[in-house]
């Protein structure tokens, strides 16, 4: 399959200049420049250079606590303490989401097949179909909040309040992806998925759709079986009774920023977190830096933080100060759709202003 993120080509030395994110079929529309932080070529090959070590550390740790996290809960069940228990295993189970994230970009090895296999994983773990999330996900990057041509926007205006609070239990987006994978399933793709999957893929996305459901109907029917809850609790129910930090971070990443620019610094904010947050989130708090250069792997996007964060807005000191701009944010646009939050520009740089035609 040709790699929907081999759109995004180097940048040069020249601060500003960005070549245009294409993806084939968009027109003039994709055609427009992104702004990007001064970065010589030579720095970017290096922070874009794929490597199995730092990646394989990271899932081995990862699948090693989810591993005993469960045992610990399984060991649990019945007891008061299995509520902490599986609240620990549901987390890390959930944060899978990041993580199939990361993998869409086929930056997190070096070793195709370990990134494919772990991509696939992850995006059961998480329920979003892979083949399709992919497209999807390149999408959401070519049009970062261009509104009626990103499909991933979290919070449109005016935002939803209820399904963003029900979503820290992955309940309306859960059904949102239920709906979908049975739709595909059917062999008739959704509306998004017509316009942006391509026709040699649909296929795949079609059998996964298909292969999802299956297992999904064979965890019910062992639970069904067994006259237990349980083999539920350690597959699917996870992502949602353990999505609380995946709800609180991604709204981090978007919610309640401008539309419509060409600009990540002015609609994506980066997040300073403390180690355990970063670990969850595969450090997709340096949200401004992946959306400016998606190629760059996870686990150097704090290296690209510190080589441009003079040209971008001061990051934001913690989750909590995240939220206590953007909660508000939201509650407000519920009656003023217009108003975002406008973040600061160093001086020294002018921001990408054009609208989206």
């Amino acid at each position: 399959m040709k790699q929907a993120w081999k759109n995004y080509a180097l940048r040069d030395d020249k601060a500003g200049e960005a070549t245009p994110h294409a993806d084939g079929d968009l027109g003039s529309a994709v055609a427009a420049v992104w702004y990007a932080c001064p970065v010589s070529r030579k720095q970017l090959k290096e922070l874009m250079r794929r490597s199995d070590g730092p990646a394989l550390r990271f899932f081995a740790l990862w699948l090693g606590l989810l591993a005993l996290s469960g045992a610990v809960a399984f060991l649990s069940w019945g007891q008061w303490w299995g509520i902490l228990s599986f609240f620990v295993y549901g987390t890390l189970y959930a944060v899978a989401d990041h993580r199939h994230h990361e993998l869409s970009h086929g930056t997190g090895f070096r070793t195709r097949w370990l990134n494919e296999m772990l991509y696939h994983l992850c995006a059961f773990m998480t329920l979003r179909e892979g083949f399709y999330y992919r497209w999807s996900h390149s999408r959401h990057h070519t049009h970062t909040l261009l509104v009626g041509r990103d499909p991933e926007i979290a919070a449109p205006r005016p935002p939803n309040v209820l399904a963003q609070f029900l979503d820290f239990f992955f309940i309306h987006d859960g059904y949102v992806q239920a709906g979908r994978l049975l739709r595909n399933a059917t062999g008739d793709l959704t509306e998004d998925g017509k316009h942006f999957v391509p026709e040699g893929q649909r296929r795949s996305v079609i059998w996964a759709a298909r292969l999802y459901i299956a297992i999904i109907l064979a965890v019910i029917a062992v639970c069904v079986a067994t006259h237990s809850i349980l083999p539920a609790m350690f597959l699917v129910l996870p992502r949602f009774y353990g999505g609380f930090f995946c709800q609180v971070f991604n709204l981090t990443q978007h919610a309640g920023l401008d539309e419509d620019v060409f600009d990540h610094r002015l609609n994506t904010r980066t997040v300073v977190m403390n180690p355990v947050f970063r670990f969850l989130y595969a450090n997709m708090n340096y949200h401004i830096e992946h959306h400016m250069f998606p190629m760059v792997p996870f686990y150097r996007l704090a290296a690209l933080h510190a080589l441009i964060k003079q040209d971008c807005p001061p990051p934001y000191r913690g989750v909590w100060a995240a939220w206590s701009e953007l909660l508000p944010a939201l509650i407000r646009q519920r009656q003023e759709p217009a108003f975002f939050v406008q973040r600061q520009l160093p001086s020294h740089t002018l921001p990408m202003m054009q609208a989206a035609e």
